[in-house]
């Protein structure tokens, strides 16, 4: 069966309950897209474990779970940018003493850094961003890998971005981040293709109406743009049963 086309996930709508009993982690989870994804995981029975690096944002996205009657969420803060090994450490230990297994991993969460020229790009916020969103990255894949394993039916979701298919000016650190991001998923993708596979794919949201998108276009008309809700679909899709067999591929959601 070949894989789905990006407009054929536009248009996907999951059924009630698709992510039942299902336990998956959503990084960014206090952002735009990634409180988005935590709240409709949720609502459609998952499971979801909170991470991002402010507490006081993930409760209020932890409130509005239970508010909303989804199964009670669970919050696991991480400073990407200061975390150690141990840090990483204790967050899997700690999945897998509560939950035993990890059926989803959406990372969302990332850094926009500096838009300027290469030749004026700040050192030390090239290699912030790259850290936060590449090595952080691969990080928590590489921890959470046991426990994705041991689940039956395991995915793993990228956010990439249009700046990830061809370099352009400007983006610096965030651009080649992205790239990074794609071929972390490919590589995963081809390497996980075992007889029990860990599906890895990428989702571009597009622009998005959010602080990341206004920092990085601040005379924009956020009105014209879509909202985190709107362009959620191909990441509910990943993340569900029907994604089966669909791995190492891109999708855009807009």
């Amino acid at each position: 069966m070949p894989a789905p086309t990006s407009a054929d996930l536009r248009a996907h709508r999951p059924a009630p309950n698709s992510l039942r009993e299902r336990v998956i982690l959503v990084t960014g989870a206090s952002g735009s897209i990634g409180s988005a994804l935590a709240l409709e995981c949720a609502r459609l029975g998952a499971t979801v474990v909170l991470n991002g690096r402010n507490v006081r944002k993930l409760e209020k996205v932890y409130d509005s779970i239970v508010e909303t009657g989804g199964p009670r969420p669970s919050i696991a803060p991480l400073d990407f940018e200061r975390a150690d090994a141990a840090a990483y450490e204790s967050l899997g230990a700690s999945i897998g003493q509560e939950f035993g297994r990890l059926d989803g991993l959406a990372h969302v969460g990332a850094l926009l850094g500096d838009r300027s020229p290469i030749v004026h790009y700040d050192v030390p916020t090239w290699l912030k961003v790259v850290h936060v969103n590449v090595n952080a990255t691969f990080i928590l894949t590489k921890t959470l890998l046991p426990w994705l394993a041991r689940a039956p039916d395991p995915s793993i979701v990228f956010t990439t971005s249009g700046v990830s298919v061809k370099g352009r000016a400007y983006w610096g650190a965030y651009a080649v981040s992205k790239f990074a991001d794609e071929g972390l998923m490919q590589v995963l993708a081809d390497e996980l293709a075992t007889d029990q596979p860990i599906r890895s794919n990428s989702v571009n949201p597009g622009p998005v109406r959010s602080p990341m998108r206004a920092k990085a276009y601040p005379g924009e008309d956020p009105l014209k743009l879509k909202t985190a809700e709107e362009v959620l679909p191909p990441y509910l899709y990943l993340l569900g049963p029907e994604s089966r067999g669909v791995t190492g591929v891109r999708f855009d959601a807009q």
